[in-house]
């Protein structure tokens, strides 16, 4: 069947049922350029669409970094700019001002002339005021259509150092902003009452499925052996970076208060304290004993994506005790590789979960209840036959939070902008999510 390609007036698209992939290709995709600014960083993101995108045949220009940098994108159709280079962080204080320096010199040069009439911001750079208004404004005044994704609405809020200029310069960028993609309903009616935005210019896009990390023929018995995880051991695996709004708190407490006389559980503690020394310190100190006597395993540094599937391989279960998100890109990480997820009930995150199927939510910030759902996990049919279940959960996944799906969202965007003529009937109905009823297919 045809793909057909629907909008309304800029907003959350929805396909028709049963349409074929990137059939586009030969029809649209030859007129379209796009500047992809990814910030240098976030490469399971910038991965996944750019790759999608190239699969669809557009021109595109890919301003990225060292660790961006793979073979898919030096192909045909794509020019990938490494204009933010190395971005390790052991260096001098000089070092780091003057590599950004010449990120931005180099940035705005390339814009000068650069032949994409759209700019797809994924992230803003370093210094996040003069992206938000001087670089917005230099970008709207070479005639560029500017799409924005927001993965946070406001992160200040998020980290607690909100404050008027944050929020005056969030607002500007929104303003200026010719479409803006999000990931949930509940970001984009924030976006639009909390920063005056019109709404025919926010759209929900799908969080894609990290589709970055390589997911060999490794077994789940080789990756526990790896970790020093015996057979029996109950598995518990908290991954990506630490920081006060993951709640890393909550899950060690209810280890060490609720959990400890349950000598069969492990705890996987997997991800980089990034600039948040006065939060991960105590936490640190209170599993001392646990790293001491083996039960909790911890890789407190960045974790490279060729190591990442030993602990999404190793674990039974992935822990997210949030206190605070829109949406997480984790969770879907761990789905990829058919992981059930005990997730607090804080943004959208109870929204991907089908309780009993995927997983189970519990209250934020509350160790007793996170252990109660950490021992129901463990008791019940999910956990039971999880050999059975992990490929009905990464089909769920697949469907949901495909990048097929969220690449035809982003064409549709992209061809409405640049005025083209129409391909396809545009609907005005708004969108739904694809979805899986789990329990039939069980």
């Amino acid at each position: 069947m045809r793909k057909t390609f629907q909008t309304y007036d800029g907003g959350p698209t929805q396909l028709g049922a049963g349409a074929s992939s990137r059939s586009m290709t030969s029809e649209m995709p030859r007129k379209i350029a796009v500047t992809l600014l990814t910030g240098g960083g976030d490469r399971p993101y910038a991965f996944g669409l750019a790759t999608e995108l190239i699969a669809r045949g557009i021109s595109l220009d890919l301003i990225g970094s060292d660790d961006l940098d793979c073979p898919e994108f030096h192909k045909p159709g794509v020019n990938f700019l490494n204009l933010r280079g190395d971005q390790d962080p052991k260096v001098s204080f000089l070092q780091k001002m003057s590599r950004v320096l010449a990120y931005y010199a180099g940035l705005i040069r390339y814009s000068a002339t650069a032949k994409p009439r759209v700019f797809h911001i994924l992230w803003n750079n370093k210094f996040e005021i003069f992206d938000r208004t001087l670089l917005m404004l230099y970008y709207k005044a070479l005639g560029k259509k500017i799409v924005l994704t927001l993965h946070n609405v406001n992160k200040g809020k998020r980290d607690s150092k909100d404050w008027f200029l944050n929020r005056l310069t969030l607002k500007t960028q929104y303003r200026l902003a010719d479409h803006i993609f999000v990931h949930t309903e509940q970001m984009r009616s924030d976006v639009i009452g909390e920063f005056s935005v019109r709404p025919d210019r926010v759209g929900v896009i799908p969080f894609g499925i990290n589709n970055a990390v390589p997911n060999t023929s490794l077994s789940q018995a080789e990756a526990r052996r790896k970790l020093g995880i015996r057979d029996g051991e109950k598995t518990i695996l908290f991954f990506g970076n630490i920081a006060p709004y993951k709640g890393l708190q909550y899950l060690t407490a209810a280890f060490d208060r609720f959990l400890s006389g349950r000598h069969d559980l492990r705890l996987i503690i997997a991800g980089w304290p990034k600039n948040c020394e006065n939060y991960w310190r105590p936490i640190r100190e209170a599993i001392q004993p646990y790293l001491r006597d083996g039960r909790i395993i911890l890789k407190a540094e960045y974790v490279p994506d060729n190591e990442t599937e030993i602990y999404f391989k190793a674990a039974d279960v992935l822990a997210l005790p949030y206190r605070y998100i829109y949406q997480s890109g984790v969770l879907f990480l761990g789905y990829s590789f058919g992981l059930p997820v005990l997730a607090a009930d804080v943004g959208s995150l109870k929204q991907d979960i089908i309780e009993g199927e995927t997983g189970f939510v519990f209250r934020p910030e509350d160790p007793s209840e996170l252990a109660k759902c950490i021992n129901c996990y463990f008791e019940s049919d999910l956990y039971a036959g999880l050999s059975g279940r992990r490929e009905k959960i990464k089909e769920f996944a697949r469907q949901r939070h495909s990048w097929e799906t969220a690449g035809d969202i982003t064409m549709s965007t992209y061809a409405r902008l640049l005025e083209l003529p129409p391909h396809t009937e545009l609907a005005k109905n708004s969108a739904t999510t694809a979805s899986v009823d789990m329990k039939a297919s069980s």
